[in-house]
Formats: C-alpha cells, sequence, structure tokens
C-alpha cells in the first residue's frame, strides 16, 4: 500500500487516434464515475481523432459531441462538431501530475508510443510498460512469444499489406494450404475486433484481408474453431493474480465490435468450467502475463475448444475496456474487488513499479569500470 498525505493528481489521458476512440470515451467515462473523489483530483486530458491534446472542464464533452454520431455514443452527445481552438497540451499546462491513467485502446495508445513518452517525462502510469505494451498489441509477435514459451496457440499465418496487394493467390493458397475453413482474418494490430471477419470460403477470406489491411500494415490469419470464448482478468506486477475466468456468448456468430458494444453479448461470470479447467486457465493467463513482461493489468482472452476441451490462448490486451459492459472490471467484481477498489490498486502497482525504476542507475562511471 503506497502511503497517501493528499490527493493525487491523476491525468486521465482518454480519446485517441485510433478505431477505439468511442471505445475509450465511455471507458473514461466510467472511470471518472467510479474512482474515489476523496483520495484523487482527476484531471482530463483528451485527445482527438486528429491528434489534438485538449485538456479543461468540459474536454471530455467535447470528444463525446465530436463523436455523437457514433452509435456506441448516442444519447451521450450532441451529435454535431464543434471547432475546437484549444493549443495542443503540453503537460506542464495541466500543472504537476502525480500520475497518468492512459485509458487509451488501439493504436497510438496501447502499443508502447504513449508509454515511450510517460517514461521520458518520468512519469507514473497505470499499465503495461513500452516493451510489453508494443509486443501484445502486435498479434504475430505475441504468438511468436506465446510459443516460445510453450503456451498452446492455434494455427496461423501473418502477411504484409504489400504481399497481399502484389501476390494475392500466393497468400491466399498459403492460407488454404496451413489450415481449413473457416479462418479467421484479423489486423495484426488493433483492438476490439476492428477489421475482424470470419471467412468460411476463399472468397469471403479474400474479401477479409481486403478489409483488414485497410487498417493495418500486417494482418493475421487464424484457424476457426468451434470453441468457447474465455476470458480472464489479470492483476499485479512481479507477482500477478488472476480472476475467475469469465465465457462470453457472442450476440452474433463470433464476438465482432457489433457484439461487444453495440449489442448485449451475454457474459457468464463466472464460466461454467470444471475445477480443472478453471486452475488450468488461470495458470495460463499468468504464465502468459509474465512471458510477455506485463505489469500492472492485462485481460488474457483463450479459446476452449467444444469437443475436445483443449485450450488455446489467444491474447493479452494491456489496456482492456472499462465501460459498464466490460468484462475486465466484471471479473474482479465477482472475485470480490469492485470497481473502486480495482482502480485503487491499478494507482497503487503504477507507483510501486514508478518507484521501483527510480533506484536503477541510468548512469555508468567508466573509471570504476572492472
Amino acid at each position: 500500500m503506497i502511503k497517501q498525505d493528499k490527493k493525487l493528481r491523476i491525468g486521465l489521458l482518454f480519446g485517441g487516434q485510433s478505431g477505439e476512440h468511442e471505445v475509450s470515451l465511455t471507458s473514461a467515462q466510467s472511470v471518472m464515475q467510479a474512482i474515489d473523489l476523496t483520495k484523487y483530483e482527476i484531471i482530463p486530458i483528451g485527445i482527438s481523432k486528429t491528434g489534438q491534446w485538449l485538456t479543461g472542464e468540459n474536454v471530455h464533452q467535447q470528444l463525446l459531441e465530436a463523436a455523437g454520431e457514433h452509435p456506441m455514443l448516442a444519447g451521450q452527445g450532441t451529435g454535431t462538431r464543434q471547432s475546437h481552438h484549444s493549443l495542443a497540451l503540453s503537460l506542464p499546462q495541466t500543472g504537476p501530475l502525480d500520475l497518468i491513467f492512459p485509458v487509451l485502446h488501439g493504436t497510438y495508445g496501447e502499443d508502447g508510443k504513449i508509454q515511450g513518452l510517460l517514461e521520458l517525462l518520468n512519469l507514473p502510469y497505470v499499465g503495461a510498460e513500452v516493451t510489453a505494451s508494443a509486443v501484445c498489441m502486435d498479434k504475430v509477435l505475441s504468438k511468436e512469444v506465446f510459443r516460445a514459451h510453450g503456451l498452446p496457440i492455434v494455427i496461423f499465418r501473418a502477411f504484409l499489406q504489400k504481399q497481399w496487394q502484389t501476390n494475392p493467390d500466393t497468400v491466399l493458397d498459403e492460407c488454404e494450404a496451413a489450415m481449413p475453413y473457416p479462418m479467421f482474418v484479423k489486423p495484426a494490430n488493433l483492438g476490439s475486433s476492428v477489421g475482424i471477419h470470419k471467412a468460411k470460403n476463399r472468397t469471403e477470406l479474400e474479401a477479409g484481408l481486403n478489409d483488414a489491411v485497410r487498417y493495418d500494415r500486417k494482418v493475421i490469419v487464424e484457424q476457426g474453431l468451434e470453441a468457447r470464448e474465455i476470458e480472464v482478468s489479470v492483476l499485479g506486477n512481479d507477482e500477478p493474480q488472476a480472476s475467475v475466468p469469465g465465457e462470453v456468448i457472442p450476440s452474433r456468430e463470433f464476438y465482432s465490435y457489433a457484439a461487444k458494444y453495440l449489442e448485449e453479448s451475454k457474459m457468464l461470470i463466472p464460466a461454467p468450467l470444471n475445477e480443472e479447467q478453471t486452475s488450468m486457465i488461470q495458470q495460463l493467463a499468468i504464465m502468459a502475463f509474465q512471458a510477455l513482461d506485463c505489469v500492472g493489468l492485462a485481460r488474457c482472452d483463450f479459446f476452449v475448444e467444444k469437443e475436445t476441451g483443449e485450450i488455446f490462448v489467444n491474447e493479452l490486451n494491456t489496456m482492456p475496456g472499462f465501460t459498464p459492459l466490460s468484462m475486465y472490471p466484471k471479473l474482479w467484481a465477482a472475485s470480490g474487488l469492485s470497481y473502486s477498489d480495482l482502480l485503487d490498486r491499478l494507482i497503487e502497482l503504477a507507483l510501486a513499479r514508478h518507484q521501483e525504476k527510480q533506484t536503477l542507475q541510468t548512469s555508468f562511471d567508466v573509471a570504476t569500470a572492472q
């Protein structure tokens, strides 16, 4: 427990230049409503879709209004677009900050870029650091790490945008040689199921790849399974803990963006698993978290094959959604940790990690070299 003699000034960073901008706004709103304002002073810092950094009391509302026509935010904004004349934010304009909570999902927020900036500023921040953020964001690199650590993963193939554009038949042939239909096509560096397609034949595979390369220079094609989708929340630094598992029953054929955020997909918490399966999934979640050198938090997603019960690690999300529908806080609530207490714990972990890093030397005395 970090000793606290005054209110901590928390810079809540949200919005961002990604396909998950709207998800971030809803997550930030949930955090602001749940956080203990007797302990923390919240300084909103918004990033518009064009990359403008804004601060002030009405920043969240401004970004909501700018995105108000998005179905996820229906009723939360005016639907109008306003002209913002704020200068690009330099963090000192906010006054001194004790910690940054980057409630940013996807590119330019969850992929190590903002974490690198915060490291340069020597500011404590919630969540994974630069390397873990970048590798977890990249579905191809993270699967390579899982494989190197002996964790079970599905068959996959990865391709660059240029490969697809110049040799589409070769890409299609390679996928069909490696795995049977159905297949899933995904941008390698995106979340919230943006750009994901299920392909049951060559025509659908081609259409999915055409869409996925709109979002990323690298795409991944994975073997489709008749599987249950199980998620586990992980919390901690060097000694992480896993929550009870939950199961997602998508409102659609698979857990698409619409199924996650626009419709009522069903969540079973805890997941109906036997004791052995629950223990194995929790252990694998912690192993995956540590294999990718994560700290703070992550949600680990699994596939459990319906017929055989075989378990596969799918991916880790280093800044999972904090919306009212999001699994991460719901799983911890089911494990006995309320949303407000979860936010306290994340802040404590961030401050402890930062203090630990301040003890490391950043210079080398050549004169004393052996």
